[in-house]
């Protein structure tokens, strides 16, 4: 077995175990506010002038298996993750797997598209502004960049679904257009509507991005082995793209499991906003409601996108960077 390869296998134990520990902690977090699922359910049967007995709470109870020592019903539930069976939301009383399947889809595509335009957008504009330190294109990126940290997100959607809706005279809400994707109108439409949930979930992380790769450009234009290439005649287009984004690139890749989760977890309120057919609204529902099982699968998928995204950033980064020894262990 090759080094490379233990270091990979390294890596999946690691994430593994991870993951493991993330379901235990997430499973405790959901039912940390006092009462269950079921005391939900009687308090709004109670409210609708209901009468419920103890008896009754009890068999409700049993039904749910709220009446179980956590540790039980931890078990249980990791054991239906591990065969397949996530358990049936109590809120929506469908499987867990097919809830989440309805707006899975929907998520991970914005997710994806906004992941890339955020690099896109950030690594250019923010290489522009080191390379042009102080002039008036620097100082717009960063009061640009400044201003799209500040925002709230939620206040971006509806300042753009104001101006959509001035230029278009309708407002640019949900996702697909009604009947779906069936005709070139039809996907035009959804592009349409797929402009301002872009923005608005990218601009923080996009601005983030700009003012980190810019810091590093700045701190790598003045490094030795950088003046003394200069020096020698290498042009500008060789030392920006050859010599200072290898390094710049470190911490753009260290950063992508985290902003994976953001982006995919970051859109809740942007989603219920915007009308979105996404797992924000789901997932907000279900931890008001204490749904454990579709709340705590919902978080798991999105735990295991940020260990799958960390794990690729090692990756890359011990091909990116020489100086990761990740054969250090395999010498000793």
């Amino acid at each position: 077995m090759n080094d490379k390869l233990k270091y990979i296998i390294k890596r999946l134990i690691l994430a593994f175990f991870t993951l493991l520990m993330i379901t235990f902690v997430v499973f405790f977090v959901i039912q940390l506010p006092p009462g269950d699922f079921v005391d939900n359910i009687v308090n709004g049967m109670i409210a609708q002038g209901e009468t419920v007995t103890q008896a009754d709470v009890a068999n409700l109870k049993e039904m749910y298996h709220t009446n179980q020592p956590f540790l039980m019903q931890y078990g249980r539930w990791l054991k239906g993750i591990a065969t397949g069976d996530w358990g049936v939301s109590y809120y929506y009383k469908q499987d867990v797997l097919v809830k989440i399947g309805e707006t899975l889809g929907a998520t991970l595509m914005i997710s994806i598209i906004t992941l890339v335009v955020t690099y896109l957008v950030a690594i250019p504009i923010a290489i522009h502004a080191a390379k042009h330190q102080y002039q008036i294109s620097d100082y717009l990126f960063t009061f640009i960049g400044f201003i799209g940290m500040a925002v709230p997100s939620f206040l971006l959607a509806i300042v753009l679904m104001y101006i959509s809706f001035k230029i278009t005279g309708k407002p640019l809400m949900g996702l697909f257009p009604e009947g779906g994707i069936h005709s070139w109108d039809s996907f035009r439409e959804f592009l349409s509507k797929l402009i301002i949930p872009v923005i608005v979930i990218s601009m923080s992380g996009t601005c983030g991005l700009i003012r980190s790769i810019r810091a590093q450009m700045l701190d790598e234009q003045e490094s030795p082995y950088v003046l003394c290439t200069r020096a020698k005649g290498v042009s500008e287009k060789t030392l920006t793209y050859k010599y200072e984004m290898r390094a710049v690139l470190n911490p753009v890749v260290s950063g992508l499991g985290p902003m994976i989760s953001g982006i995919f977890n970051g859109s809740t309120i942007t989603a219920i906003v915007l009308m979105l057919p996404t797992q924000g609204p789901i997932l907000l529902k279900a931890l008001q409601s204490q749904d454990v099982y579709l709340s705590g699968g919902m978080l798991l998928i999105s735990a295991i996108l940020v260990v799958i995204g960390t794990l690729i950033s090692d990756l890359l980064l011990a091909v990116l960077d020489p100086r990761i020894k990740y054969l250090e262990e395999s010498k000793q």
